[in-house]
């Protein structure tokens, strides 16, 4: 293992200014303390330069011998040429023996990954009890927030404000390598919601307004239960169709009294919550 000292000495040699941090950050564990003496005035040599004269320094130092074990000793295994060395050469092939793959080389990981699930939604919570989920790109308009906060009225359920809705996309970046893309996905959007508990969410149940086949293959969604979340839910029309659709209206209907019994009732599991409309 490369001592400090050596270390810095290879950085000031390729003309890298080494920065020693004066202060410790909050809750982070203490720099174990070491001491080196600097050389108080730089080498004429151009960086390349001493960097080389470096590198022959270490490959000419003796070996160091391995322990004598069971009575044997082992026999040592010359040194290959440092990768280092072989790079400033223009040497673009790997040392016998080295595992580490050429420069361009492209990686496993790249080579084997998958194209992401991709989804859009809209995140909101009840006082903090109720997380309301509507799939898109944006936030419901004032029409649809008129009628949420009136459907939740009729059941009982009254605010001080209408819900604030925010929005959440997967994956967040587009070139985002993947691998496992349902497993990243379902990790994303619970990292997202877990940020949320700072603010006082806590939820107790869970209302998807609105049906998109990728969300629900995350959430999943079964039996009037969120797997993912291990929450009652319940999978509801969107809020566009009951804006608009006097059937998506009068198939809600019944819910109300449900939404009522579980509000009043928070400490209920909520096993009767219907998957479905």
């Amino acid at each position: 293992m490369t001592g400090e000292p050596q270390r810095s000495q290879y950085l000031e040699a390729m003309g890298l200014t080494s920065w020693v941090a004066r202060y410790r950050l909050p809750n982070a564990r203490p720099t174990p303390v070491c001491e080196w003496e600097l050389p108080e005035t730089l080498p004429a040599e151009a960086p390349g330069e001493r960097l080389h004269a470096l590198l022959d320094e270490t490959s000419k130092a003796p070996a160091p011998r391995a322990p004598v074990a069971s009575g044997r000793e082992h026999r040592h295994t010359p040194a290959v040429r440092g990768k280092a060395r072989s790079l400033l050469d223009g040497d673009s092939v790997s040392p016998p023996g080295d595992p580490t793959p050429a420069l361009n080389a492209r990686p496993q990981a790249e080579a084997a990954a998958e194209a992401p699930l991709r989804f859009s939604l809209q995140v909101a919570c009840l006082s903090g009890r109720w997380l309301m989920l509507a799939p898109g790109d944006s936030s419901p308009d004032a029409s649809q927030c008129r009628l949420l906060v009136n459907l939740l009225g009729a059941a009982g359920i009254l605010l001080d404000q209408a819900p604030t809705f925010e929005g959440f996309r997967w994956p967040p970046m587009d070139d985002m390598p993947v691998e496992s893309p349902r497993e990243e996905a379902c990790q994303g959007l619970q990292a997202f919601l877990e940020g949320r508990r700072r603010r006082g969410w806590a939820p107790e149940r869970l209302l998807v307004f609105g049906r998109d086949e990728t969300l629900a293959s995350v959430l999943s969604l079964e039996d009037g239960h969120c797997r993912l979340l291990d929450l009652p839910a319940w999978q509801l029309p969107g809020l566009d169709d009951l804006t608009t659709s006097a059937e998506s209206k009068r198939s809600l209907w019944p819910q109300l009294l449900d939404w009522h019994h579980a509000w009043q009732n928070p400490e209920e599991d909520g096993d009767d919550s219907p998957a479905g409309t």
